[in-house]
C-alpha cells in the first residue's frame, strides 16, 4: 500500500533554475505527482481550456494502431491517452489486455483504473486483482519492466520532460517496440511566433501556478515546476536528434495550437 503522500515542498527558485539537471528530480517529480494526483484531470482540462484531449486524440490517430497492436503508454498518469488508445482499438473483449499504462507515481494509477472500469461498464464490481480491459503497471520509463520486441506502440504524453535521463527512456522505448513499431511523444513546447511566446509564457508563468495551485492545494510547488520544466526543456531540434540516437528512424514533428504542444513520432527500422 502506498503512504499518504507528503505535501511539503519538492521545488524551490532555486531548483527551478534548471529542474532537469537536479540530481534527485526522479524523487522530486514523484513527491509532485502523488500530490496532485487527485486534481491533476480537472487542472489539465480548464488549464488547457480541454485541448488537452484534442491533442490525445491527434496523437492516437498519428499513431495509427491496428486491431492486432499491443499499446504500451509510458507515464500513463490518470490514464486519458491509455484510454483514448483502448477506445480507438474497440476494445471490447477485457481479456485481452491489448494495452498498457505504465506510471512511476502509484497515487494516479487507482485514478486511471476507475476510468477504466466507468469505460467497460462495471464501476460497482471490482476486486484489485480484477481485470479493467487494461493492464495498468507501476513503473519507471527508465527501466521497463517488459520484454524486449513486445509493443507496436510506445507512447508518452506530457511524461518524457519528467523523466530523469531522456536518452535512457527513448532507448527502453526502442528496445520494447518490434520492428515497424513507432514511438510517440506528445509534449509542451514553445510558440515559435515571439508575439505568442510572450502572451504564452505570461499565462504559463503567471496566471496558471496561481489559479492551478489554488484548485489543487498543491504545497509541492508543482504548478511552479510545470512552466519552467517547459522553458528549460531540450528544444525541438535536439529531441529529434535523442530519438535519431536511440536507433529510430523516420522522425517527424508536428505542432499543435499554435506549436503550445508537439507530438513527435519515430519508427524502429
Amino acid at each position: 500500500m502506498s503512504e499518504t503522500p507528503d505535501n511539503s515542498p519538492a521545488w524551490n527558485e532555486n531548483l527551478l533554475r534548471d529542474p532537469h539537471h537536479v540530481a534527485d528530480k526522479r524523487t522530486r517529480v514523484r513527491k509532485m505527482f502523488a500530490a496532485i494526483a487527485p486534481s491533476y484531470d480537472l487542472n489539465n482540462r480548464l488549464h488547457s481550456l480541454w485541448m488537452d484531449q484534442r491533442w490525445r486524440k491527434k496523437a492516437v490517430k498519428l499513431a495509427a494502431p491496428k486491431t492486432t497492436d499491443h499499446v504500451v503508454d509510458i507515464a500513463c498518469g490518470t490514464g486519458d491517452l491509455t484510454l483514448a488508445f483502448a477506445k480507438h482499438l474497440g476494445e471490447i473483449n477485457v481479456e485481452a489486455e491489448k494495452v498498457t499504462g505504465i506510471d512511476f507515481t502509484f497515487e494516479m494509477l487507482p485514478i486511471a483504473r476507475a476510468k477504466a472500469r466507468r469505460y467497460y461498464g462495471r464501476p460497482d464490481r471490482y476486486t484489485p486483482d480484477e481485470n479493467d480491459g487494461v493492464r495498468w503497471i507501476n513503473g519507471d520509463a527508465q527501466f521497463l519492466p517488459l520484454p524486449d520486441q513486445s509493443a507496436d506502440v510506445v507512447s508518452i504524453a506530457f511524461g518524457i520532460r519528467n523523466v530523469q535521463d531522456v536518452p535512457t527512456a527513448l532507448k527502453e522505448f526502442h528496445r520494447i517496440l518490434r520492428p515497424g513499431g513507432r514511438v510517440i511523444i506528445l509534449e509542451f513546447s514553445l510558440p515559435t511566433n515571439p508575439i505568442l511566446r510572450a502572451m504564452y509564457n505570461f499565462y504559463f508563468r503567471q496566471v496558471l501556478p496561481r489559479t492551478a495551485t489554488l484548485i489543487s492545494g498543491d504545497k509541492t510547488g508543482a504548478y511552479k515546476y510545470l512552466p519552467e520544466s517547459v522553458n528549460t526543456f531540450i528544444g525541438r531540434e535536439q529531441m529529434m536528434q535523442m530519438m535519431r540516437d536511440a536507433g529510430f528512424e523516420r522522425i517527424e514533428q508536428f505542432a499543435m495550437t499554435f506549436g503550445v504542444c508537439i507530438c513527435y513520432r519515430g519508427i524502429k527500422a
